[in-house]
């Protein structure tokens, strides 16, 4: 079978966009690699947040939409998202978290490694994690960063997943990308690809009595995992519906092709190839710097500047 490589990226839901770009910018501090627009909802930003570079597997992106209520963790909607750092990072990340005034949890140990759990300005769940990522995970510290090279986000580590039944999900990621499960630590079971490092990751709790999650403002859209080209993606396609997945077709998202489909408890999924990324259409020197629209909108640019929040993306190291 041919097994995905790990996450590619995370698609969330926002609340306003300016709060969101100087939160992942400046604190967090991540690159904006891509600003261009939701395909189907041409009035909304589509935010892409990763490394210096923006390779696959370091990109949480988002569509801001402030007019949305407040999302909900529960089943069958992705949970919180991990971030890797370097090992020995945490108090570094822990009192920049407290100095811009963001809410942390108590430190935790899950699975053996470190974790800071905290929220973003709009209700999403996230964590630090002190992780290396696996060995073909590659990183470009940004220079524009606030945050030292040496400290930087590092990778997408993982999400979590609350399922009333793990039976059906369980079958589905095994069989659909080749996810296996692993250890157990509390009500968690971790499920794993490749060599189960950073960013190879999902973590499966079973509560019967879950209600059902919702997406809103601060809830994960979907979760992409990364295939290295479209031959590939079209194997994986055909284990999804080997396996009772309805896939959709193959869809040119530009800086990769994408197939989506839904898991057995209901949490979006997608499979991402690893190319052409995100240089394809902008110097990588600039990337994230003007609006990137699909070629069907470039007549309604003007229209669609106007209605979007400006955004500050030039930077300063």
């Amino acid at each position: 079978m041919k097994r995905v490589l790990g996450i590619h990226h995370i698609t969330a839901i926002a609340g306003a966009p300016r709060e969101n770009h100087r939160f992942y910018t400046e604190v967090l501090g991540l690159r904006l690699v891509k600003k261009s627009i939701n395909q189907d909802v041409p009035d909304t930003y589509h935010l892409f947040f990763a490394d210096g570079d923006g390779h696959p597997g370091t990109d949480l992106t988002f569509f801001p939409w402030p007019d949305m209520g407040p999302g909900r963790i529960g089943a069958g909607v992705w949970g919180e998202v991990a971030f890797a750092v370097p090992v020995g990072s945490l108090d570094y990340w822990e009192a920049r978290l407290q100095d811009a005034d963001v809410t942390t949890g108590e430190r935790e140990t899950r699975f053996g490694e470190a974790v800071l759990p905290f929220t973003d300005p709009h209700g999403m769940s996230l964590a630090l994690v002190e992780s290396e990522p696996h060995a073909d995970h590659a990183f470009t510290a940004w220079d524009g960063s606030p945050v030292p090279a040496d400290r930087q986000i590092r990778a997408l580590g993982g999400v979590r997943l609350t399922v009333r039944s793990v039976e059906a999900t369980a079958a589905f990621l095994s069989g659909a990308f080749g996810f296996g499960a692993g250890e157990r630590d509390g009500d968690w079971v971790r499920y794993t690809v490749g060599e189960g490092a950073a960013g190879q990751r999902i973590d499966i709790r079973i509560d019967p009595e879950a209600p059902r999650g919702a997406w809103g403002v601060g809830a994960v859209h979907h979760v992409a995992f990364r295939i290295p080209d479209e031959e590939q993606e079209l194997a994986v396609r055909e284990q999804i519906t080997a396996h009772g997945g309805q896939a959709s077709p193959v869809i040119d998202r530009f800086w990769f092709k994408s197939v989506y489909v839904r898991e057995p408890s209901g949490a979006l999924c997608e499979v991402a190839t690893d190319g052409p990324g995100f240089g394809v259409d902008e110097d990588p020197a600039h990337l994230g710097e003007t609006l990137v629209l699909p070629p069907w909108y470039e007549s309604q640019r003007a229209a669609i500047e106007a209605v979007l929040v400006p955004l500050e993306t030039t930077y300063h190291a």
